[in-house]
């Protein structure tokens, strides 16, 4: 236990503030500090911006080469379908053409020699 002779008491009291001769310094300092952080955030908020912008055009100038490219390939599948459709015609057409003149049976008045 301590002895109450060996308890001092610090006096708790405000001290008296002199204005130091750097404190407005200081503030200034700071207020300065805090506008150039806040520059430097601005413009690389802004060059984000720019970035974004720049890429989001280009993605842009992408898709629509894309579809332009997509409408050239649809318009090929479609020529190439009806080319198809129509060879298969042909097909049917010159098939019907052999069966009819070169593997039908001879009429009858005709001699084979």
């Amino acid at each position: 236990m301590v002895s109450p002779s060996a308890r001092t008491v610090v006096p708790f009291a405000p001290v008296a503030k002199e204005a130091p001769a750097n404190s407005a310094d200081n503030l200034d300092t700071a207020g300065q500090t805090i506008v150039g952080l806040l520059q430097q955030a601005a413009g690389m908020a802004e060059e984000n911006s720019r970035h974004a912008l720049g890429v989001a055009q280009r993605l842009s100038q992408q898709l629509q080469d894309a579809k332009g490219r997509i409408r050239d390939l649809e318009a090929d599948v479609r020529y190439y379908r009806e080319r198809a459709e129509r060879a298969d015609q042909w097909m049917a057409h010159i098939s019907s053409e052999i069966q009819q003149r070169l593997l039908a049976p001879a009429p009858p008045n005709h001699r084979r020699y």
